[in-house]
């Protein structure tokens, strides 16, 4: 029902931003929650920050928060991940979902292909 295609990963030095994109077909992606995740590898699969449907509340893992900040905007059916202050710890493949679960931290059925974030010391 909700397709998702994240974008905007690259490479950069300790200390730059990289915004992430994720654009999302379905004109029921307003009722839906919206969160990204990260994967390194060789570890297992992190929740990074998330959004509610109504754009009222948000939500950060301990390892970002200060430093990115999750949006959408509801008419356009994007959402996105400024990620500032970047740190090598940061390097990961991340992935938009959506979902309606009553979790906002697992609760997800859709999810974008993954960008890759790369962090250079």
């Amino acid at each position: 029902q909700v397709q998702l295609v994240d974008t905007g990963g690259g490479l950069v030095q300790a200390g730059g931003s990289l915004r992430l994109s994720c654009a999302a077909s379905g004109r029921t992606f307003g009722s839906y929650n919206i969160a990204w995740f990260r994967q390194a590898p060789g570890k297992e699969r992190e929740f990074v920050a998330a959004i509610t449907w109504s754009g009222g509340s948000t939500y950060y893992a301990d390892s970002v928060e200060g430093r990115f900040i999750v949006s959408r905007d509801n008419a356009k059916n994007t959402a996105s991940l400024q990620m500032n202050s970047l740190k090598p710890e940061d390097t990961a493949v991340y992935y938009c979902a959506a979902g309606r679960g009553i979790s906002v931290y697992s609760s997800y059925n859709y999810w974008g292909q993954g960008t890759q974030v790369t962090v250079s010391s």
